[in-house]
């Protein structure tokens, strides 16, 4: 086996994701309560007693919510960059252990090399995340306001991408949010819309990919539909034909996928 990877949970409302090789096993984070999570991943077939580690990628509470309980009740070290641990919630508690990673700098768990790297977003330090294991890549990108051209160069060549298709523009704009919250959502240091993750998915196409989930979407200012109407207007189809597509939602797991 190479990469396993199976989306838990994702949306404004708790966003987790589970990442195995055969020896290793990591929740991307857990924003869900440690009961929630715990019965997601019996859901998933997959037992909390064999986590590893937790990784956090930013601090909302959308993304921490059960780290603490999880740590604690798993004896789980939690790995995240200085900038995230100092704007953690007192809510969270103990951590049972914590492990330091440097953005821009790689790191390992086990048999998975990790890389965090530098997003775009309204947060002290957020990343995104590349997960390598026998030559496979997964990139996971779920809450940036801008593409970069580093965040572009960081996924390229990946077999397996969680890439965020946060809003549909025209929903968005005609929803109930106040205008200053419409444009934090639009801005660089906000959420990508269903075309803008589209577009990096244009960037981001070559012959070996295979899985792509899209995750974060807004309960209110995005639809299923909508973001699949975006995927289905892709340019030149046929190159998309051997790339399985999944929507994440909030409320239950994705399938597990291996690349």
């Amino acid at each position: 086996m190479s990469i396993r990877f199976q989306v838990l949970a994702s949306g404004s409302r708790g966003n987790a994701i589970l990442i195995r090789s055969e020896r290793t096993a990591l929740l991307l984070d857990s924003g869900l309560s440690g009961r929630e999570l715990a019965r997601r991943l019996e859901c998933a077939g997959f037992s909390p007693n064999r986590l590893n580690a937790i990784v956090v990628s930013h601090e909302h509470r959308d993304h921490v919510q059960g780290i603490g309980v999880l740590s604690r009740r798993y004896q789980l070290p939690v790995f995240l960059n200085r900038g995230t641990l100092e704007a953690l919630p007192e809510a969270i508690g103990t951590l049972a252990a914590t492990q330091l990673f440097q953005t821009g700098r790689p790191f390992t768990i086990g048999d998975l090399n990790l890389y965090a790297f530098p997003i775009s977003h309204d947060a002290a330090e957020p990343v995104g995340l590349l997960v390598e294991h026998n030559g496979s890549r997964l990139g996971v990108c779920t809450d940036l306001g801008v593409a970069t051209h580093l965040v572009q160069t960081r996924l390229k060549d990946c077999q397996g991408l969680v890439l965020e298709a946060n809003h549909d523009p025209a929903m968005l704009l005609s929803g109930p949010y106040p205008w200053h919250l419409k444009q934090r959502i639009k801005s660089r240091h906000g959420h990508l819309s269903n075309l803008e993750s589209c577009a990096l998915l244009e960037q981001l196409h070559h012959d070996k990919l295979q899985a792509v989930v899209l995750a974060h979407l807004s309960e209110v200012n995005n639809r299923p539909d909508r973001v699949a109407e975006a995927v289905d207007a892709l340019p030149q189809p046929d190159r998309w034909q051997s790339v399985c597509f999944e929507i994440a939602g909030q409320n239950s797991p994705t399938r597990g996928f291996e690349i």
